[in-house]
């Protein structure tokens, strides 16, 4: 399973264990495999953070995503994420695929483009800053 690509522990001791596997037995395996440097949830933090940022995936929604996914808070904060890519210039660039160079012309249509990257995982904040520099460039 890690040959094609990193796991969170708790995404191996899930699929291990479904697979009949014995609790005692998955857990020191995997153990020895954190001593050994096989298995790394600093790595898979790292790995699907990349992945995600690069489908579009804001702040929240990735860590609501690594939390799900067994990831400790401690082990990738939101903190680190704030620092990584500039979510304004993702944002930005993902408003321009989806609809295009211009603002929301109408209340209606900026409520549903809020909802669409909320669900995304940006911030009000972030949008909002987004819809002003659409409306300052129009």
């Amino acid at each position: 399973m890690l040959a094609r690509r990193e796991h969170s522990q708790r995404e191996l001791f899930q699929k291990l264990s479904n697979k009949g596997f014995e609790r005692e037995a998955v857990e020191l395996i995997l153990n020895e495999f954190v001593e050994n440097d096989w298995q790394s949830d600093k790595r898979f933090a790292d790995s699907y953070f990349r992945s995600r940022v690069h489908a579009g995936f804001g702040p929240i929604r990735i860590a609501v995503e690594l939390k799900e996914r067994g990831v400790e808070a401690d082990t990738f904060s939101l903190h680190e994420m704030s620092d990584e890519p500039s979510w304004n210039v993702l944002l930005n660039e993902l408003h321009k695929k989806k609809y295009g160079a211009f603002g929301p012309s109408d209340m209606k249509e900026r409520i549903k483009r809020t909802r669409f990257f909320q669900h995304k995982g940006y911030t009000s904040e972030m949008i909002k800053r987004l819809f002003n520099s659409l409306s300052n460039t129009s």
